[in-house]
């Protein structure tokens, strides 16, 4: 995570009829994606993903594989949960090597979330 400037995440849901729409704005980067509803924000944001966020800020793991001991988590799991973040830009997996073997570290690509729904 940088020092100087903070990083902020907007999602913006907007209810329709059939779906919502989720926007997802970082800096002058702007994603939509459909959900069906909020449950699926929920999923996205689930406790266990809560967790794994919460962790790479405060435990600081050198990759994947420590994470998931640190969670006591099946690496696997831990690895689809991060892929998933990644995708929405909350976390970045940057890879480097140690005594010759690659590894992908999981460091956060924000310091703050904010949801907004308009109805």
């Amino acid at each position: 995570m940088s020092k100087g400037k903070k990083r902020i995440v907007n999602l913006y849901i907007t209810p329709t009829s059939f779906s919502s729409l989720f926007r997802r704005i970082s800096g002058k980067k702007v994603e939509d994606y459909d959900f069906s509803g909020i449950a699926e924000l929920r999923q996205l944001l689930s406790n266990e993903r809560s967790k794994i966020l919460y962790t790479i800020k405060n435990k600081n793991p050198q990759s994947v594989y420590e994470l998931s001991k640190l969670l006591n988590r099946d690496f696997k799991a831990v690895s689809k949960d991060l892929r998933l973040l990644e995708k929405f830009g909350f976390v970045k997996l940057v890879s480097h090597s140690v005594k010759g073997r690659k590894k992908l570290r999981p460091t956060l690509e924000v310091d703050e979330l904010t949801v907004n729904l308009s109805f």
